[in-house]
């Protein structure tokens, strides 16, 4: 997860290209923020958002941004904006340690170990 300052198509399309490989498989609404996405990746495929993709394809996009703004606003009641990428960054590290298992102190350790907070300006 990525805060983006504007939803324009270049902060987009900057974004896709510093987080995505080209070989990967994109799957987003139909907004006119995500216009050039195939340009950066292998295949961009595009579903109106309704409540039938809300169920099926994008189910778990939606998932993920309604836990995360459910475990932020749990924890942090009130969350400042300059802080918000620290916050998500947790939350997705949080997510992606669930299936760790017997290699989480092993990851703990490498987390630590590396820079994991950004620095505020």
């Amino acid at each position: 997860m990525k805060v983006l300052e504007t939803h324009k198509s270049e902060d987009v399309n900057t974004t896709i290209t510093n987080s995505f490989e080209e070989m990967s498989i994109v799957f987003s609404d139909k907004s006119t923020s995500y216009v050039d996405i195939s340009d950066y990746v292998e295949m961009h495929i595009t579903e109106k958002s309704n409540r039938e993709t809300k169920i099926t394809t994008l189910k778990w996009g939606h998932i993920a941004i309604s836990n995360a703004k459910r475990t932020l606003l749990w924890i942090y009641h009130k969350i400042k904006g300059k802080y918000l990428q620290n916050y998500l960054d947790e939350f997705v590290y949080k997510l992606n340690r669930r299936y760790f298992g017997e290699n989480l102190f092993d990851r703990l350790v490498l987390a630590v170990s590396s820079q994991y907070w950004h620095k505020s300006v």
